[in-house]
């Protein structure tokens, strides 16, 4: 496809030839698809940033398969590396190759100095959930125990375990027979705090909460098997986690000898301008659950990095035919040298700092617009009712952002909603988009913004 500078829209979305698409998908697929019903655009091709629609629309990508394709689509470099392994071999199940030797080695040497020395991999199914079940699994096993602690706002992955530990309630009140054993905590969403209190006095009464429940002998949770955390909520609307409330969840869970799991499937991978987001933080997890972006190309592999003293599941304690993916493995090694090479990280925080100058001006123009906030290239803009305030939800504030997405996309930018009432316009632009294209992403919203409110 041709390079484009900017967005080019040709025709109204979605134009003839994606709605041939489109009526196709629903006559044959799933009643589940959900991306098409907001984004009604047939793919045709994609390079870098650019996705180019079957009717010749192009689009500028700041949902990126939601944040799998850290280089954008197709990187020239990563998709070699996918052909010469592909001549070679693809599948191993898991024995050793000099493919998935060379990926783990590298992988763990992208944590930090006191981790690596003393943290095993363990390859997983091809997805983020199955890798969160992979960790819950390996803490039950390793501790004895079996309760686990999440916390509200969190999202882990749609297979009935991870559902479990995520806390939208609509789509697990439709399936019965959940995980037992699972108890959720307030996590430090200070824009809308669970416990109605406010930052300016707030001594993260949210952590403290947390220990005084787990040491209360009345207080009803036994010692847990794990307490598993995001350190930024992503699809429960990209809250970061503040940096006191994650010291004192990882104090509290290390005082009492219970395993922390960091969920890094969104967050990996450099998408907040660290390899992983809890090295911003200044702690040490005892597993990292990792996925998403791990091949940096859209090629499916899950991992847990976790602490040596935690191995001692049997063989076989946790399998998946698809857990030796050569091409992901080639493909992920080849995405660390363009990372280091060319300065992705570096990138991240730069536009990053473009984002955090730049969004926050947008609120200042549109009325609809109640919070900004975001690490690297993972930001989220909340809507809230201008005339109802803050904490007020309601359909029309989904409605709203849904409008906002709708008119961002007839500009020429893919962009994602979710969080609370899907209220928030989410961003997850390629780590290695430019300051030229982050512009583009902030006049087209700000152009959607204004069409929506009307």
């Amino acid at each position: 496809m041709n390079t484009h500078s900017a967005p080019v829209v040709r025709t109204a979305v979605p134009g003839p030839l994606s709605q041939k698409y489109l009526a196709r998908q629903a006559s044959s697929e799933s009643n589940a698809r959900s991306y098409p019903r907001w984004l009604p655009i047939a793919v045709e091709r994609a390079q870098g940033p650019w996705i180019e629609d079957a009717d010749g629309n192009v689009f500028l990508d700041a949902l990126t398969g939601a944040g799998v394709l850290s280089l954008g689509h197709n990187h020239p470099v990563v998709a070699e590396a996918v052909r010469r392994q592909l001549d070679t071999f693809v599948h191993g199940l898991d024995l050793p190759t000099p493919a998935k030797a060379e990926f783990t080695e590298r992988h763990l040497a992208m944590l930090p100095p006191g981790l690596r020395d003393r943290m095993r991999m363990h390859f997983c199914g091809p997805t983020g959930a199955n890798g969160v079940e992979a960790a819950i699994k390996l803490c039950k096993i390793a501790t004895g125990r079996s309760e686990v602690v999440s916390f509200q706002g969190a999202f882990h992955g749609s297979t009935a375990a991870a559902m479990a530990l995520t806390g939208n309630t609509e789509t697990k009140g439709k399936v019965g027979g959940a995980l037992p054993g699972v108890h959720f905590f307030p996590f430090s969403s200070c824009a809308r705090c669970p416990l109605g209190l406010r930052p300016e006095t707030c001594e993260t009464n949210c952590a403290t909460y947390l220990e005084r429940v787990l040491t209360d002998p009345n207080g009803g949770v036994t010692r847990p098997a794990a307490v598993i955390m995001e350190m930024v909520q992503g699809e429960g609307g990209v809250v970061p986690a503040t940096a006191q409330f994650a010291r004192q969840v990882r104090e509290i869970t290390r005082k009492l000898d219970i395993p922390l799991i960091v969920d890094e499937v969104q967050t990996g991978c450099g998408r907040t301008g660290t390899w992983f987001a809890f090295e911003q933080y200044g702690i040490e997890p005892d597993v990292v659950v990792a996925s998403k972006a791990l091949s940096g190309i859209g090629l499916p592999v899950s991992v847990l990095m976790y602490d040596q003293a935690l191995d001692v599941w049997e063989p076989g304690a946790h399998i998946g035919t698809f857990r030796g993916n050569q091409l992901a493995f080639a493909a992920g090694v080849a995405a660390l040298d363009v990372i280091r090479e060319e300065r992705v990280l570096e990138n991240v925080r730069e536009r990053g700092a473009q984002l955090a100058e730049l969004l926050p001006a947008l609120a200042g123009r549109h009325r609809w617009i109640n919070d900004v906030r975001g690490l690297g290239l993972m930001w989220g803009i909340e809507l809230a009712d201008p005339d109802a305030g803050p904490d007020a939800t309601s359909q029309t504030v989904t409605a709203m952002a849904r409008a906002v997405q709708r008119e961002a996309l007839q500009r020429g930018l893919i962009c994602e909603v979710g969080g609370r009432d899907d209220t928030v316009v989410r961003l997850l632009p390629p780590l290695n988009v430019t300051e030229e294209q982050i512009g583009f992403v902030v006049d087209i919203l700000d152009r959607a913004f204004t069409e929506a409110a009307g």
